[in-house]
């Protein structure tokens, strides 16, 4: 059984690249050091350095993700909402179920400042994801660090369905006015 060949260096970055970049779905650090034949880590520390090149990479809760840049920019808006961890599945719900992509997560925190984690989830599958990934690794919230405070940069095809999603959140008591 032949081998499979350890990429090195630029080679393996110009790889992760390229891999990224045509993905239209995220794809997780296990999947990408698979096929580099290199450690999970290695993989996390090309990341980092290609970000540092100004890439336009996140990491998700499914994984990484290389923003694709261009004239089909959709509207955005940030929220703020408030609400306690178990309405967060139907805070998610709600949006996505409009048709609302949850890009981030953002909170002020009296230490460090402004926190700011990616979600990028814009169906039900996504958000059972990024919740059940929330549950198995016994993480917190972010908003539970400020009495269930925070931001949501939303996405969506049109200025309605933002409009939309604002009024729904506002209905369910988790809009913060």
């Amino acid at each position: 059984m032949m081998e499979k060949k350890k990429l090195l260096g630029e080679e393996r970055r110009t790889k992760l690249l390229h891999i990224l970049q045509t993905s239209e779905q995220p794809v997780t650090g296990s999947e990408l050091s698979q096929i580099t034949n290199v450690s999970r880590q290695v993989i996390v520390g090309d990341i980092t350095l290609l970000k540092a090149r100004n890439e336009p990479i996140i990491a998700t809760s499914q994984g990484y993700m290389y923003l694709q840049t261009g004239n089909t920019q959709k509207p955005e808006r940030t929220i703020a909402c408030q609400h306690d961890p178990s309405r967060a599945q139907e805070e998610l719900f709600l949006l996505v179920d409009i048709g609302i992509t949850v890009k981030d997560v953002k909170i002020e925190h009296p230490v460090y400042g402004d926190l700011t984690a990616s979600i990028m989830v814009s169906s039900r599958k996504e958000v059972q994801q990024f919740l059940t990934k929330v549950t198995a690794t016994n993480a917190s919230f972010l908003s539970e660090l400020t009495s269930g405070i925070h931001l949501h940069t939303l996405s969506a095809s049109s200025e309605e369905l933002l409009d939309e999603a604002e009024n729904a959140l506002k209905n369910a008591g988790i809009l913060v006015d």
